[in-house]
């Protein structure tokens, strides 16, 4: 059991940010400290919402209450997903120097989230060069899509060679570990998605059936079990393979409910035992 820290966004409906995240790390049998972004009634993708941003300083706050009692030093992995500013993104980055400094051994996993191929970029202007300079420098393990790997470097990536170059760029920035979601090539079968995972030991790519709907926060549930999964024997492949089978198996569920958010609860036997139903490829 590894001690994961997750600074992310909460609902109080659906599943995205650490309502997504917390309880798969927990059925893959890692303790979560929960760290809240923003509290709100729901996620933005309804178009209404409620609650409220919980400002910088009060971030820091909690990480500071957290340090106080002596646990940085207990922390195996800080997890991150989306970073709304700049002044957030210097609290995370101060947090996880603290907490290098404290366990030399912690990992840092960033999800860069700024946008998707359907959407665009939808974060603010300041994001991006946040990433650049300062948060993915800091990070060990990156987790963005295939858009966001593109955008992150500033490469057109558009087939496996320029998603690869773009990989090695985003690595020369700081983290070894890379996996890429959602990639589309021009040689996938339109039924087909996959994901690619490279770091020190090796280059790997995953296919899966493509499920016809979209549910938020399955980004942040992919980027948690990766993460997760990594911490046992530090494995791009094996949690590449984990990965996507529970994620899969949870979008199937979701689809074959017709529910408009993630089944998280009733896939849940999919995190515990992956049917590792599709065969990873060396590149």
């Amino acid at each position: 059991m590894s001690n994961i820290l997750s600074i992310q966004s909460a609902v109080a409906f659906g599943h995205v940010g650490n309502s997504a995240a917390v309880f798969p790390l927990q059925r893959i049998g890692h303790e979560v400290w929960p760290v809240y972004t923003v509290n709100y009634s729901n996620h933005t993708g309804y178009g209404a919402w409620e609650g409220p941003i919980i400002p910088a300083a009060d971030v820091a706050a909690v990480l500071r209450g957290i340090r106080d009692r002596d646990a940085f030093p207990l922390i195996d992995a800080a997890l991150t997903g989306y970073q709304a500013s700049p002044e957030i993104g210097d609290v995370i980055v101060d947090a996880v120097t603290e907490i290098k400094a404290a366990n030399p051994d912690a990992l840092y996993a960033c999800d860069p989230v700024m946008g998707s191929a359907t959407s665009g970029c939808f974060v603010p202007d300041a994001v991006p060069p946040m990433f650049r300079e300062k948060v993915v420098p800091a990070a060990d393990i990156i987790t963005p899509n295939q858009f966001e790997l593109g955008y992150l470097t500033e490469r057109d990536v558009t087939d496996l060679d320029s998603t690869l170059a773009a990989v090695d760029a985003a690595r020369e920035i700081g983290p070894s570990t890379v996996l890429v979601t959602s990639v589309n090539r021009p040689e996938t079968p339109e039924d087909a998605i996959e994901m690619i995972a490279v770091d020190d030991n090796g280059k790997w790519i995953v296919r899966t059936p493509r499920i016809p709907a979209k549910r938020n926060g399955s980004g942040d549930v992919t980027a948690a079990l990766f993460t997760g999964h990594y911490l046992r024997g530090r494995d791009a492949k094996d949690a590449l393979a984990k990965t996507a089978s529970s994620v899969y198996d949870l979008l199937r569920v979701t689809y074959e409910a017709d529910a408009t958010e993630l089944k998280l609860v009733e896939a849940q036997d999919f995190y515990a035992e992956p049917r590792m139903q599709f065969s990873v490829e060396a590149l």
